[in-house]
């Protein structure tokens, strides 16, 4: 009986061991497996009726279709830059042209009813200009034709920059436009970041009635930069604030202002590219404050 005993444990041991082993050599063999589909140099090894030639054949299968997505994606990016650069072109000259007669008929002598016409054709041409020109930016940062690169730069002189760039503006509208001075460095793409923040700032004056104000602070925080453009327009309903940031979106309550729904589209993809964000607060009647934040250098 004690023989018995004894060579029970010892298959019982034995069979733990296989066990082991054979658990070992399959993961050993998955672990290749990855590592040649990494390398993208992976090939079926074991034509059998086994499971791991069964998943061999499956992860094929699924490299070689990701590889086909990939190959269409990357096609479908080449053909949209290529239309991107065609509307671009093809545009830019006949929009030119409409603002160029459009601006020789205004030194005419006309009527004042032809007058307002050509008024009329001004603004609707500067409108689609407008148009295209975000949406060329927007298609070029999401097909990566345009990259944004982050480095550490003064967010002082970003600030001041773009405040005086939209000074005009304000004063035309009659909004009083100011910022806080500040000595903070960030990381953002300079470039972009100024088209992020004029969007801000030019959405805070267009929605100001004139006698009020728009405000551009900075606070600095561990992580993030934090940007705030505060206005005293006529503030944003909450159920409407999550949509302002989709593509052509226009709360109904402002269909009468100029825009097409994109500015403040393209500032958040910017922020997203320089690894921040976007957020805004907001209570109608009594203003809004959008915050870009840029991550610290």
């Amino acid at each position: 009986m004690i023989w018995v005993a004894v060579l029970a444990v010892l298959a019982a041991a034995g069979a733990i061991v296989y066990d082991r082993l054979r658990l070992r050599r399959t993961l050993n063999s998955l672990d290749r497996m990855l590592d040649d589909a990494i390398r993208g140099t992976f090939q079926p090894a074991h034509f059998d009726e086994s499971r791991l030639s069964a998943v061999e054949a499956k992860l094929k299968q699924y490299l070689d279709a990701s590889g086909t997505s990939a190959a269409r994606l990357a096609e479908d990016r080449t053909r949209v830059q290529g239309l991107i650069a065609d509307i671009s072109h093809q545009t830019k000259t006949p929009i030119a042209n409409l603002l160029l007669y459009a601006g020789l008929l205004a030194d005419k002598d006309l009527p004042e009813d032809c007058r307002d016409c050509v008024g009329q054709l001004t603004a609707q041409a500067e409108k689609l200009q407008f148009l295209i020109e975000s949406m060329v930016k927007a298609g070029r940062l999401e097909t990566g034709v345009i990259a944004v690169q982050p480095r550490p730069a003064d967010v002082g002189a970003l600030t001041e920059t773009t405040v005086r760039a939209a000074q005009p503006e304000a004063e035309r509208r009659g909004v009083q436009l100011s910022s806080l001075p500040t000595v903070v460095t960030a990381c953002f793409d300079p470039k972009w970041t100024q088209e992020a923040l004029g969007n801000l700032i030019d959405n805070a004056i267009k929605y100001t009635p004139a006698g009020g104000s728009v405000t551009v602070s900075v606070t600095p925080y561990e992580l993030f930069c934090r940007i705030d453009v505060t206005d005293t327009g006529p503030g944003i309903p909450e159920d409407e604030q999550a949509r302002i940031f989709e593509r052509f979106y226009r709360s109904p309550a402002v269909r009468d202002k100029q825009g097409v729904g994109l500015g403040l589209y393209l500032a958040r993809e910017i922020a997203a590219a320089n690894g921040g964000y976007i957020k805004v607060t907001s209570c109608p009647c009594k203003g809004s404050t959008f915050s870009l934040f840029l991550p610290m250098s």
